[in-house]
Order: C-alpha cells, then structure tokens, then sequence
C-alpha cells in the first residue's frame, strides 16, 4: 500500500514539476522569445533544478516544443468544444472558425504558434503539430461539409492548408491591431462562397 501511494506521490512531484516548467517557459518565450530567454531563467522561475529540467526536456528547444504542444492542443480543445456533432457542417465551420479566433486571442499564443514556432522548429515541425491540432479540426470540419453538400468538393488538403494560412493570417492581423470584425467578416465571405 506505502509502495502505491510513494509511486502516485513521485508521479504527482514529476507532473508537478512539468507543468511548472512549461508555465514557466511559456511566460518568458512570451515576454522575451526563445532567443531571448535562457535556460537558468527558466529554472528559477520554475522553483526547480537545472537538474529537473534536463530530466524532463533534452534542451531549451524540446522544451519550447512542449510548450508549443501544449498551446496547440487548447485550439484544439477550444475548437471541439464550440462545434458538437449536432451541428450542422455549415454552422459547425462558422463555430469552428469563431472558436479559433477566440483561442488565438490568448496573450502570447499567436506569438508561440505563427511566429516563434516557425522560426525556431520548423515549419515542417509545425505543420505537423498542426496536423494533429488546430489543422486536424479544420480538415475534418471542411470533409464532413463536403460529404454532406453543404460546400463544394474542391481537394480537401489543398482547401484546408489554404483556410488555414487565412485563419492564421487573420490572428496575426488582429494581433496587431487589425479589427477584429473586419477579419471575421472577411473569413465568413471566404467561407459563404464554398457553399453549393
């Protein structure tokens, strides 16, 4: 029983200690960058070892990219939750695309996900983190549309990375400064003419 409850409480310490590497990372690559923000920074913000961190992460950029991770996945979430199966396709798109815009709005995120996640993994990386992400919902939202007739068939992948880099664009736009409903109205012009 001892052995049961020191496993959960060494778990709890190394979830713990995770999570207060990536709050603590992702506050400074969003107040300085990740050039600008330096591993012991890191740590001393966390309250852990440079010890900790290198258990949990190879480098500063593995590190960066759990952060991005972790950024991408609340998109996500945010996304799946504004869009239930019930909808349907047409509107879930709508909610979908309001929700993205919702999530991106988040201080910091557009920074992490369209400007440093580039420059320092890649796009390729990105475009795969994406994948699983943000741009998972976006391709399965634009399928079902199609398979339902409520928009167009156009190739499905060349329409998703093309919504994509219009939804992206816009959250960097309204990031500095754009109005927010001009952006809005502009996708929803975009999208109203994929409709049949």
């Amino acid at each position: 029983m001892q052995e049961k409850a020191a496993r959960r409480s060494n778990q709890a310490r190394t979830e713990a200690t995770r999570a207060a590497l990536l709050e603590a990372a992702r506050a400074l690559f969003v107040e300085k960058t990740f050039s600008e923000t330096g591993t012991p920074e890191i740590v001393e913000r966390a309250g852990v070892t440079r010890g900790a961190l290198y258990h949990h992460f190879a480098d500063k950029q593995a590190l960066f990219r759990a952060v991005v991770e972790v950024e991408a996945e609340a998109v996500a979430r945010a996304i799946d939750a504004a869009t239930p199966e019930d909808l349907s396709a047409s509107d879930a798109l709508f909610h979908g695309g309001e929700a993205f815009m919702a999530a991106m709005a988040q201080p910091g995120r557009t920074r992490l996900l369209l400007l440093d996640g580039p420059a320092v993994l890649g796009r390729r990386a990105m475009d795969e983190i994406d994948a699983r992400h943000g741009g998972r919902t976006l391709r399965e939202g634009l399928a079902i549309a199609m398979r339902q007739g409520a928009i167009r068939r156009v190739p499905l992948d060349a329409l998703a990375a093309l919504l994509s880099a219009v939804f992206d664009r816009a959250a960097l736009e309204i990031a500095e400064g754009a109005s927010t409903a001009d952006q809005r109205t502009a996708i929803q012009a975009l999208l109203a003419g994929l409709k049949r």
